[in-house]
């Protein structure tokens, strides 16, 4: 029987206490999706109910993530059915506990200012936007920001990082940049700046209906 309070597994070859990198993207990806689209639900209708019911439900995950046992987390636990197929990718727990409890500072940071003394400012906004930059390098690039501040701020480093990032080594030949790849990002940027310039104009006018626009009466555009 496994207590129930806890922070990660132990699991044979692995030399500290681990967590499955694979249900924290899926948590994370979660996470990030519902926050963006609070975010713009605020932007579009100045409604705050969402990010308000989000915020709840965000510090009381971090409450259970940091105080009792990440596997009692709702966010992992559904993290965990969605990629209940895969095999685990172990990372360790020391690092991802650190980030976790500065996402839950974050988070009730947020609680305050917002469900509790019902404001908006600046400092809610910037948070908010850390919170949204921290799930996105989880959930799209494997990348825990949080763990790399540990690492900055603990003698003893993290281990056991996805794709084995914490460990120095020589880049394979597929991860490697060369200077053509570098010439293409120079070119997509010279592009946008060209495309932005030529077709200023065009970005900022409402689109037309295309059939009115080739000629059709307004009455005939309507069949199409």
């Amino acid at each position: 029987m496994k207590s129930i309070i806890g922070f990660g597994e132990k699991v044979e070859g692995y030399d500290v206490s681990v967590l499955n990198e694979r249900e924290i993207r899926a948590s994370a990806g979660i996470l990030f999706l519902f926050a963006l689209i609070s975010f713009f639900i605020i932007v579009v209708s100045k409604n705050f109910a969402p990010i308000k019911y989000f915020i709840l439900i965000f510090v009381l995950d971090f409450i259970i993530r940091v105080f009792v046992n990440p596997r009692y987390a709702p966010t992992l636990i559904i993290g965990r059915l969605i990629v209940i197929k895969q095999m685990p990718e172990y990372t360790g727990a020391p690092q991802k506990k650190f980030a976790w409890i500065i996402g839950l500072l974050l988070g009730t940071i947020m609680l305050v200012l917002m469900p509790i003394m019902n404001t908006y400012s600046a400092i809610s906004g910037i948070i908010c936007l850390i919170c949204l930059i921290f799930l996105f390098f989880e959930s799209a690039f494997g990348i825990c920001l949080g763990c790399i501040f540990y690492n900055w701020m603990h003698k003893n480093k993290a281990k056991h990082c996805p794709g084995n990032s914490c460990e120095i080594k020589q880049k394979h030949e597929i991860q490697k940049i060369t200077g053509v790849h570098l010439l293409i990002l120079a070119g997509l940027i010279l592009y946008i700046t060209v495309s932005v310039i030529l077709l200023k104009d065009n970005f900022r006018e409402m689109p037309q209906n295309l059939w009115v626009k080739i000629g059709l009466k307004k009455e005939e555009a309507k069949h199409f």
